[in-house]
């Protein structure tokens, strides 16, 4: 009897999910030997001293498994740099957890929390795992849109999304793609609506120490009546220049804390063990996060510069390592197409920030990435000097 093989059929859980725009962009720049300023990470490499901790605690023989929420020094060292900076003691053994990066983190939290029905508000536009990390959960996903052109919450549009179903909100300040900075005033408006209900906050702060022109991340732990309802996610790769170390972590009051330990421990269970010991050690030093700022706003400021000799209009840069420019005064092309048009035509990868939203909604905005080295933005500008 002859035997043929055969893969079973499946339906699949996330059926309108295919390649990110991302990959597709960063495939067209490399076609066409492109400067890629459209994926967001940095083409130059983090500090030595920091790799040789890491070094250090491999040769240690610190190369087994870690405690499954962490390693203690690691989570002493976040609870003392958040007290530091926003005022707020998390307890290190009970409020703190190191994830396999900020994106583990979003989907373990709304694991922890979202149960099928349940309805979760997202606000375009917003990073492109949050909307299937909600499906999979069996969540509904209710999309509230910032404001056009200023990506300012509009807490009127965000009062009219809540129904008694609505079990969380997904926040992101310094956000991407836009680059705005949410002020003290947006997150006291945020803490008040949220006041009479039961809804959990997931606060996406991975980009929190890239704040510019002298103002400061408002992080949800800096209001009480925030922290006390939010899991705060934050990214060791994104404020290390580190972003294939996939290392992040939340801190969470500790009765959010133990929910989300219980999906953590089966879905990741724990994190790089040298890594871990190796930030510690680095983490006794704040400077490098504290000149983060100054570091990357000369970046955006060398790059803004460049922009405009150009027929590009820069958008307000207020945080992250992201510019937005309108491209009204250059094309007529839909986002997506004057993307590939500049990649293809000039040599310069971006991202259109259409792809940002579930609609497609198009604004004739596009998202560069500066945290490149300088000589990588100068042949950028001069490509883009053509427009």
């Amino acid at each position: 009897m002859s035997f043929i093989p055969k893969t079973p059929k499946i339906e699949s859980n996330l059926p309108n999910v295919g390649t990110t725009i991302f990959t597709v962009m960063s495939a067209l720049a490399a076609e066409n030997g492109a400067v890629n300023l459209g994926q967001g990470f940095p083409d130059f490499e983090g500090d030595s001293r920091l790799v040789d901790t890491v070094a250090d605690a491999m040769k240690r023989g610190l190369n087994q498994y870690p405690p499954m929420t962490g390693v203690p020094a690691l989570r002493e060292a976040i609870a003392m740099k958040i007290d530091a900076l926003y005022g707020h003691r998390y307890d290190s053994n009970s409020e703190i957890t190191i994830t396999a990066g900020a994106t583990q983190a979003i989907l373990t939290a709304i694991l922890a929390t979202v149960h099928p029905g349940d309805e979760v508000i997202v606000l375009e536009p917003c990073y492109d795992s949050y909307v299937p990390n909600i499906e999979l959960a069996g969540g509904v996903v209710v999309r509230v849109p910032l404001t056009p052109g200023s990506f300012r919450p509009d807490f009127n549009k965000i009062a009219t999304a809540i129904t008694p179903n609505t079990r969380a909100i997904i926040v992101n300040s310094p956000h991407n793609p836009s680059g705005i900075v949410w002020t003290r005033t947006e997150m006291l408006q945020l803490q008040e609506l949220l006041d009479p209900t039961d809804i959990v906050v997931i606060s996406d702060e991975v980009y929190e120490h890239i704040v510019y022109d002298g103002k400061s991340h408002k992080s949800a732990a800096c209001f009480a009546g925030l922290a006390a309802r939010s899991f705060i996610v934050s990214s060791f790769g994104k404020t290390y220049h580190v972003t294939g170390w996939k290392i992040g972590y939340v801190a969470a009051p500790a009765s959010l804390t133990a929910e989300f330990r219980k999906v953590h421990q089966f879905n990741v269970f724990s994190v790089n063990t040298p890594v871990q010991h190796g930030l510690a050690a680095y983490m006794v030093d704040p400077k490098p996060y504290l000149d983060l700022p100054a570091f990357y706003q000369r970046k955006r400021d060398l790059f803004r510069a460049g922009l405009a000799k150009t027929r590009l209009r820069a958008l307000p840069s207020e945080g992250t390592y992201f510019q937005c420019v309108d491209i009204s005064e250059v094309s007529d092309l839909s986002e997506a197409d004057f993307c590939k048009w500049l990649t293809s035509e000039i040599g310069v990868a971006a991202i259109p920030v259409s792809a940002f939203y579930g609609s497609g909604f198009d604004q004739r905005v596009i998202r560069f990435c500066f945290a490149k080295r300088d000589e990588t933005l100068a042949s950028a500008l001069s490509r883009l000097a053509k427009l």
